[in-house]
């Protein structure tokens, strides 16, 4: 009985690891026909997750710059960039993804969107940030998850 507990523990910890080392780093991350087709994780987004990611000021920080309907409740929505609400109508997962990711390899280097899963950074990056991305595979995931339910009210 003993041998089947301490079998189970390692299969989940091993199946743990595993799926972290299915992340594709953010050095490999190949756009195509700007967008990004693959996963990042093979791992599903969860929406509600997303949500908060989005929200979050010390993550994703979207609302500094972009009006969404549905988080209305958080303040401080920001103009800078264009309202989320309807996004799914406008933009697949693949090319949300790649939005996310790195905006400038979808837009221009002159977009101040930031790169959330990229080692490229601006000029004068903090050296305690260096070799980190912003988000991990899986809050891209997240974030693209609930970026697809945005869609214009029928």
């Amino acid at each position: 009985m003993h041998r089947f507990f301490v079998c189970a523990a390692m299969a989940g910890v091993l199946g743990t690891q595993v799926a972290i080392a299915s992340d594709i780093a953010p050095t490999d991350v190949k756009f195509e026909d700007m967008s990004i087709g693959q996963s990042l994780t093979g791992v599903p987004g969860n929406p509600e997750e997303g949500a908060k990611v989005l929200a979050n000021r010390g993550l994703g920080n979207c609302l500094a710059c972009h009006a969404v309907t549905p988080l209305e409740s958080e303040q401080f929505h920001g103009n800078v960039g264009p309202s989320l609400d309807g996004v799914a109508d406008r933009w697949s997962a693949e090319e949300l993804r790649a939005i996310v990711v790195n905006a400038k390899h979808i837009f221009t280097e002159q977009t101040v969107m930031p790169a959330f899963y990229s080692l490229e950074y601006g000029i004068n990056p903090r050296k305690d940030l260096e070799g980190k991305t912003i988000l991990t595979a899986q809050q891209v995931e997240d974030v693209v998850a609930y970026l697809g339910t945005l869609k214009e009210p029928e």
